[in-house]
Order: structure tokens, then sequence, then C-alpha cells
């Protein structure tokens, strides 16, 4: 009887325990929301965003402007254009802070300069269009800033 008591509670235990992994699993812990567990993995928390990203973005009229943007830790940022063919004339340059989007994918600077939207990614900022969409049509591809690998 005593075997059969111990076998009881051994696996017990086991059952407990498989049932709180399974829990930790899908990323929500009893009683949390689903809301909650979508915030878990999102570009804010599991890219290494922080740094330089650059890139020649069209113009309406000349050959491109040269993008930098900076994204610090403390979500400073700072922004600089400088259009090819019209360097003479100076960059315009924005710098504060900027705040993420609900999905934690997208970012939005405090600036009136526009564009203010980016979509982060792996190595990559991807400049929005001033709704907040990503540009579609052949030149989507021309709105990607690259991270500097430093």
């Amino acid at each position: 009887m005593k075997k059969l008591v111990c076998i009881c509670l051994v696996l017990s235990g086991i059952l407990l325990a498989c049932r709180k992994e399974g829990a930790k699993s899908d990323g929500a812990s009893v009683g949390e929301n689903s809301e909650s567990a979508v915030d878990i993995h999102n570009t804010r928390n599991s890219v290494n965003w922080e740094g330089t990203y650059t890139g020649t973005i069209p113009a309406a009229s000349g050959p491109g402007i040269n993008v930098t943007l900076v994204l610090n830790k403390d979500e400073s940022y700072k922004l600089r254009y400088i259009y090819i063919d019209h360097e003479s004339e100076g960059p315009l340059e924005a710098e504060g802070k900027f705040s993420w989007d609900s999905s934690g994918g997208k970012i939005i600077l405090d600036s009136d300069m526009v564009p203010k939207y980016y979509r982060i990614g792996e190595n990559i900022a991807i400049q929005l269009d001033i709704e907040g969409n990503e540009i579609t049509g052949d030149l989507a591809s021309s709105y990607v800033l690259n991270k500097n690998q430093d």
C-alpha cells in the first residue's frame, strides 16, 4: 500500500510540473490575458535596434537624399537628411525622443519633420509614409535604411 501511495505522489508531482511548464512555454503564465502574451516577443524587446541606420531614399527633384537615423537605448534619436547635389544648402536635422507603437514594431519620432514613422526590423529601419503605412510600388525597396555594423 505504501508503494502505491508513493507512486501516486510521484505521478502527481510529475503531472503538476508538466502543467506549469506547459503554461510557461506558450508565453503566458496562469492569470495573464492573451493581450499581454502577444506583447512578449516584438521588435522592441527582441531585436538589437539601437544603432545607426543609413541609406539613400528617392527625391522628387534630384538623385536622392542621404539619410542617417541614430536610435539610442534611452529612446532618443537623431535624424539627418542631406540632398545629393545640394549638399551646400546644408542638412535637414531633427533630434528628440521616439515612442513605440502598441505592436512594438514601429517607432514614431516626436518631430514635425516628415516622415516620422519607421518600421524597425533586424538590422533595418523602413521609412513609412506620412500616415505610418509601408510605402508600396516600384520604389518601395528604396526606403530601407540599413544598420551600420560598427
